[in-house]
This record gives C-alpha cells, sequence and structure tokens, in this order.
C-alpha cells in the first residue's frame, strides 16, 4: 500500500491553483503551511487514514524542484466525464496537456485517460476504467 507521493515544487501558488483545479472534487482535502500542500482523503473518527495522500513541497535539499523522468502520479475519477472536466481545469489553473482524455490502444478496453504536466512539469494522469461506462471498442 502507498501511504504517500509528493512531487516537488518551486512555486507553491501556481501549484496551489493546478492541484486545487481537480484534488478537491477527487475527494482531497487541502491543508497547507509553511513546509507546502497536504492533500488528504476524508477520515471519519475512529477510522484508519485512506490512502495514499499527496504532497507538494519545496524540495528538502534547498535545491530547485526538478521533474523524474519516467515518473507519474495517477488519480482515479469515477467517470470519463469526470476525467475530461477536471484535465480541462486543470489546464486552465495553469497545467499543460500531455495527452487529451480518451482511450489508448496499448491500455485496457476501459481505461480512460487524459495527462498533463503541474506547472513545475511533474506529470499526472487522471483516469477512469469504469466498466459500465462505453469502451474503446464498444
Amino acid at each position: 500500500m502507498i501511504s504517500y507521493v509528493t512531487v516537488g515544487a518551486d512555486d507553491m501558488a501556481r501549484a496551489k491553483r493546478f492541484y486545487t483545479a481537480f484534488l478537491p472534487a477527487l475527494g482531497y482535502g487541502l491543508e497547507e503551511g509553511a513546509e507546502g500542500l497536504s492533500f488528504a482523503l476524508p477520515v471519519a473518527e475512529g477510522e484508519r487514514p485512506v490512502y495514499p495522500d499527496f504532497y507538494v513541497k519545496p524540495p528538502f535539499d534547498g535545491q530547485g524542484a526538478t521533474v523524474g523522468n519516467g515518473a507519474m502520479v495517477a488519480f482515479e475519477a469515477s467517470r470519463q466525464s469526470e476525467v475530461r472536466a477536471l484535465h480541462a481545469a486543470a489546464v486552465a489553473a495553469g497545467g499543460t496537456d500531455e495527452g487529451p482524455p480518451g482511450f489508448r490502444a496499448s491500455y485496457g478496453a476501459h481505461f480512460y485517460v487524459g495527462y498533463l504536466r503541474d506547472p513545475q512539469g511533474n506529470k499526472i494522469a487522471l483516469f477512469s476504467s469504469d466498466p459500465s461506462e462505453p469502451g474503446r471498442d464498444d
């Protein structure tokens, strides 16, 4: 089980604008502090946390944030329409389209995905794989 994922950012205001364009719609709450942005799913009193948490922080070594080649963080949406709406919102909030929402020939018939880069250049995927929705071959 992955407990948390962290990406680096040099400009927290730009990162906040980008990530709050879609993470709250996926159920994530935001806590903001001097150390950066912390997104977590809500936890009822007495319940265990739902993972993973997602953090956006300046690098601890004090150097500029860089992008991991081949690294990507994927967030699951409930429906294909949500993928489209959240992808558009993230692009409007300063992200870069890295592949519009749709089906990909090399993935499963119900894997609907859109790719983005955040303002720092980190690669993000928004996807849905609901078998009750039309698939690539339908």
